[in-house]
């Protein structure tokens, strides 16, 4: 196998998926009475057609980035976290209440918030690690249900002790953040911010940290082969803590750059309705855990939303059809790793137990 090969073989599976997803949204808009090609056009046009549109996407796709880097660090270890939701929220509220009320110039309160987001994402993902670790609850189920928790918790503070009340009364919202503190922009008048940067470098990171590092030989050892990796001395306890602040700190750092880049106060629910956290998820799976194949994932999915939007604007085909596509890329998915499950449990049941 070749080198070319070797980098282009992991991107077939997700291209493949892309183009059933596609032809699965074809489907639906032939149904709907639309024009296929009119409709994908349209659905260019809403994504990439313009400057601003284009930095729409790549500001929506931003916090979707950083929660798929963080889900596919922590696949990577070999550990499912599914509360990329409520880590997100809980580092968005900490931002959002750090930018509120510490004092001090706007740029070090910015990075301060920043910090503080990452934080609390990653404590909140700690300690669903430390709930495996400890008494052995399982950490698909109890990252899942930390969600509920950190989402109802954050509403809560929003809709009493931290409610904006000069505003309208109907919203539950924290104050509004001093322009000072916001991320700046990347172009004036334009939706992407600096958070989009910060997600970039974040994939940069992660991949040479998986290739080049010994951590990251760990990391992947530990996923790949949990037995191979103990009898190599990788404790799985302080790597699992490890991952998951890890994991739980990029979805945090989503959750602040929203709030600090777009929001620019904590909205009880608007992060959950904007589906960031699974959409991160999603990405993350799509590319196969690849930090690289996460952000262009992410972008992909991203520019669905937003496209979608521009869909029911100009033609008469509902936006839904992106939902449809998704949903048929979250089928494929689950269909292969159906199939990596059985494959697995077949070769155990031949190869028989090891003496």
């Amino acid at each position: 196998m070749n080198k070319w090969t070797k980098l282009t073989l992991p991107l077939l599976q997700p291209i493949a998926a892309i183009m059933v997803g596609l032809l699965a949204g074809a489907i639906a808009i032939m149904i709907a009475g639309g024009d296929i090609l009119e409709t994908y056009a349209e659905m260019w046009k809403g994504a990439f057609g313009g400057m601003y549109f284009f930095t729409n996407t790549l500001s929506r796709a931003t916090p979707i980035i950083l929660i798929g880097l963080g889900a596919a660090f922590a696949f990577r270890a070999g550990f499912f976290n599914l509360g990329a939701e409520g880590q997100m929220v809980f580092g968005a509220l900490s931002a959002a209440l750090v930018g509120l009320y510490m004092p001090g110039p706007g740029w070090l309160v910015c990075i301060v918030a920043i910090i503080a987001g990452i934080v609390a994402g990653g404590l909140w993902s700690v300690m669903a690690g430390y709930f495996d670790a400890r008494f052995r609850v399982n950490l698909l189920i109890s990252t899942l249900l930390l969600n509920y928790v950190a989402v109802l918790f954050a509403g809560y503070l929003v809709a009493y002790p931290l409610k904006d009340r000069s505003g309208s009364a109907a919203m539950a919202q924290s104050e509004m953040l001093d322009n000072s503190v916001w991320l700046p922009k990347l172009i004036s008048g334009m939706p992407l911010h600096v958070g989009f940067v910060l997600a970039v470098l974040a994939a940069l990171i992660i991949f040479v940290l998986l290739k080049r590092s010994v951590i990251g030989y760990e990391v992947r050892m530990l996923g790949g082969n949990p037995l191979f990796a103990l009898f190599g001395g990788v404790k799985r306890g302080p790597m699992m803590l490890g991952a998951m602040f890890f994991s739980g700190g990029l979805a945090g750092l989503g959750g602040a750059v929203e709030i600090l880049g777009s929001q620019y106060r904590y909205i009880d629910g608007a992060l959950s309705t904007a589906d960031y956290a699974w959409t991160g998820i999603m990405a993350a799976l799509l590319a196969g855990s690849h930090p690289i194949g996460t952000l262009i994932a992410s972008i992909f999915l991203a520019a669905l939303q937003t496209g979608g939007m521009g869909v029911e604007r100009n033609t008469e085909v509902p936006l839904e059809v992106g939902a449809i596509i998704q949903a048929v890329l979250i089928l494929f998915i689950s269909a292969r790793f159906t199939y990596s499950f059985l494959k697995r449990r077949k070769g155990n049941k031949s190869d028989g137990t090891a003496v």
